[in-house]
């Protein structure tokens, strides 16, 4: 494994689960502890982790985003779960934008069946994996492709999104709080989500359950603005009653 690969992976288990340890690490991937150090010192330099005796934690710096090919491993089950039943939600004929989230592209597998979809979308993957679907009418947002990821932001996307109406939207957030909202970890980010949502007539927010009860950096907006949320399991009871009581529908 290539130490690229391998601070990846460590990456990946920071964002599942928060915290990694130097031992650990080192039995995991064959090899000594120091090199392990190393890879932690590379990432906290990057701002991605937090060094810490012994080990390592989830970074908190504000606006930091995993790397694309990080983000696609973490949690990847419960994206396809939820990228299931989002698919369900989806009918031939609909009108959606998708946007740049790893659980968007995995919606994107479970709708090919679909005909006569009009689909708009800021993710360069989704564009690629769709390059060869016929019988749909595929738009790009274009924008600025993002430092580190492969999605496209900045005011022409936006600009672009928000000349468009569709029936569906699909996003995904870093966390949701119920004094908060819908939160993200970075401004360009936050404001083409807000654009996507602003643009729907039925705005869906794909989450997987270790975003409830998260804040990040930006607030995108409110919960009870969205119409759909979709989860991999049941949430709180307290969660239950406060999307109950904001109209919010709730699929897990």
């Amino acid at each position: 494994m290539l130490a690229i690969e391998r601070r990846n992976a460590i990456l990946a288990k920071l964002a599942t689960d928060g915290k990694v340890i130097v031992s650990d690490l080192s039995e995991e991937f064959n090899v000594t502890e120091e090199t392990i150090r190393r890879d932690l010192e590379k990432l906290d330099k990057e701002g991605l982790a937090k060094k810490t005796y012994g080990g390592a934690i989830v970074s908190e710096t504000h606006g930091q985003d995993l790397p694309f090919n990080v983000r696609k491993r973490v949690n990847a089950n419960l994206k396809e779960i939820i990228a299931q039943k989002i698919a369900d939600l989806i009918s031939d004929g609909d009108s959606i934008i998708l946007d740049a989230s790893t659980t968007a592209i995995c919606v994107t597998k479970y709708i090919k069946n679909k005909e006569n979809i009009t689909l708009l979308t800021n993710s360069v993957e989704i564009l690629l994996d769709l390059a060869d679907k016929s019988g749909w009418n595929i738009l790009s947002t274009g924008g600025s492709l993002k430092n580190g990821s492969l999605a496209l932001v900045g005011a022409s996307a936006e600009k672009m999104i928000r000349s468009y109406h569709v029936d569906i939207a699909v996003c995904s957030s870093k966390g949701i709080d119920m004094r908060m909202g819908i939160s993200d970890s970075n401004e360009k980010d936050a404001q083409i989500k807000e654009a996507i949502f602003s643009a729907a007539d039925k705005k869906i927010l794909a989450i997987d359950s270790t975003k409830f009860d998260k804040r990040s950096f930006i607030r995108v907006g409110d919960i009870r603005d969205i119409d759909i949320i979709v989860t991999n399991e049941k949430p709180s009871d307290e969660w239950i009653e406060f999307l109950a009581k904001n109209q919010v529908e709730l699929i897990y």
